[in-house]
């Protein structure tokens, strides 16, 4: 069917504020860490395990609801997907059993894949493919200014009102967002694939898709590891600041990449060197954190180390992008979701081994615990930056 052109744009922002609805519930454990633990009565390994299963129940989604979007179209999947993220917050509200909470915070990563996804879907679906970058990089903007909401406004929300009632606020939200999106999206007409499986089987299948999206996950430790839960304890313990003070420097990071991926991709493209802006991106994020981990960075120099660090996590949409060059032209979008999924289990790695370290070495109050818990984050960012330097040197040797 034809959607006039004013209701396009109002489709779009529909999607654009999903997207910014699931980054406040993905990045709301790392305010709340501490009422969690006290209702719960849990410790850090285990609270990491809780703020990772988000990424297992993002990542194992996103096949299957990429599927659902092309076969069912984004009105019937994006709404009923955002009433999983609400009913993903429930558990809070009527039990003590720690399995549920567990349980809810899958249903939220199940439900949140939908809706980078279904933004891809929309702007496929309504704008001509000459707008596609602008309306995604708008849409991505909008959605990281949900990352940023996450952060100290809620934790000044959850101060005043108390996190089960600002829990109850977003799950209010949700409910009102799905019924928006049901009577606003329009029921499209939708093209079926009659080959996924081989599609997904030949992407799986070959070795440089694999290993540029390992690659990737091993540096999306400050974003996905730092950034969306343990940066606001981090700061508390080791730098001794105020919780709604850490809050808003680890918004930096979020407020840093709304620019960076124009910026990263303009300077990819300027320089032609895709491979060089990754490693770039990865050698500051890397000096950036292991600066951090002394204890003996001032404030003001972590807003601007942090903006550029949010500014370089951004390589993300590089990095995807090199991994599609590896496929033939029909499968692009495909290994997009699939490089997007391998990314996202490396957040539920990232979370449950700092969990773990934190645990092991006093608590997320103890200092030392913090320090060696998001010490590994460096560690793998350098891993990943030796092997894009491998990956280059190779394209640039056949090259020759």
């Amino acid at each position: 069917m034809s959607t006039p052109r004013s209701m396009v744009w109002i489709v779009w922002f529909i999607s654009a504020l999903f997207y910014a609805y699931q980054y406040i519930l993905r990045v709301m454990p790392n305010v709340m860490m501490n009422d969690i633990l006290q209702q719960f009565n849990i410790d850090a390994a285990t609270f990491g395990q809780f703020s990772g299963v988000y990424y297992l129940g993002y990542s194992l989604m996103h096949l299957p609801i990429g599927i659902m979007l092309d076969r069912c179209g984004p009105r019937k999947v994006m709404p009923a997907c955002i009433l999983l993220t609400v009913v993903g917050l429930l558990p809070f509200f009527f039990t003590d059993f720690w399995i549920y909470p567990i349980i809810g915070r899958a249903l939220i990563g199940v439900g949140s894949s939908a809706a980078i996804l279904g933004t891809f879907k929309i702007i496929h679906l309504l704008f001509s493919p000459a707008l596609f970058t602008r309306m995604l990089s708008f849409a991505v903007a909008i959605g990281l200014m949900g990352a940023i909401y996450g952060g100290a406004p809620v934790n000044y929300m959850s101060t005043v009102l108390g996190y089960k009632t600002v829990i109850a606020i977003f799950a209010v939200m949700g409910i009102l967002l799905s019924i928006i999106t049901y009577l606003v999206v329009p029921d499209i007409e939708m093209h079926k694939s009659e080959s996924v499986i081989g599609d997904v089987k030949e992407v799986l299948s070959t070795p440089l898709v694999m290993g540029i999206c390992c690659l990737t996950g091993l540096m999306v430790g400050p974003l996905e590891g730092f950034a969306d839960v343990w940066g606001a304890q981090f700061l508390k313990s080791v730098y001794s600041m105020a919780g709604n003070v850490a809050a808003s420097l680890t918004s930096m990071i979020f407020i840093g990449m709304c620019f960076g991926a124009p910026l990263l991709s303009l300077f990819a493209e300027k320089t032609k060197s895709p491979l060089g802006t990754i490693i770039i991106a990865g050698i500051v994020m890397a000096a950036s954190f292991l600066a951090l981990i002394t204890g003996k960075v001032a404030v003001s120099t972590m807003s601007i180390m942090f903006i550029a660090v949010g500014i370089c996590c951004a390589y993300q949409i590089i990095a995807i992008h090199q991994a599609s060059t590896y496929v033939k032209g029909s499968l692009v979008g495909l290994t997009s979701a699939v490089a997007n999924m391998i990314i996202m289990i490396f957040g539920y790695v990232f979370h449950a081994i700092i969990g773990l370290i934190v645990n092991a070495m006093g608590g997320p109050t103890s200092t030392l615990g913090m320090i060696y818990g998001v010490g590994i984050i460096p560690v793998a960012l350098i891993i990943g930056i030796i092997g894009f330097t491998i990956i280059a040197m190779c394209r640039k040797q056949s090259a020759l």
